[in-house]
């Protein structure tokens, strides 16, 4: 017959305060960094035809400019990584001892 090891006293930790996994934060960077190089594509089309064929020079410099300014927000953006939280996964004490049960193995 064997006991648990452990004491009935031993901290519980709790897993709701874990920070997101790296590859769930590394593919919402990359998503994010994505739809900005879209949105930049999609300015420079635009700024094609509102400059060679519409003739609208402000409209087509206007995004012109914002071509150039999306990869450098987008960087910006990609490299925001998950804020670190240091010391946020405390101990929870069990709300009753009689939730605390030995496994089956244990009572023979």
């Amino acid at each position: 017959m064997r006991r648990r090891s452990g004491h009935p006293q031993d901290p519980v930790y709790s897993v709701t305060s874990a920070p997101e996994s790296l590859r769930d934060d590394q593919s919402e960077r990359m998503r994010r960094y994505l739809i900005s190089m879209g949105i930049r594509t999609v300015c420079f089309l635009l700024s094609v035809l509102a400059i060679v064929v519409l003739h609208w020079t402000v409209v087509g410099w206007t995004l012109v400019a914002g071509a150039v300014v999306l990869p450098y927000v987008a960087v910006v953006m990609a490299n925001a990584t998950r804020a670190r939280a240091v010391g946020s996964v405390a101990p929870v004490p069990p709300a009753d001892q009689r939730q605390i049960r030995e496994r089956p193995e244990d009572q023979q």
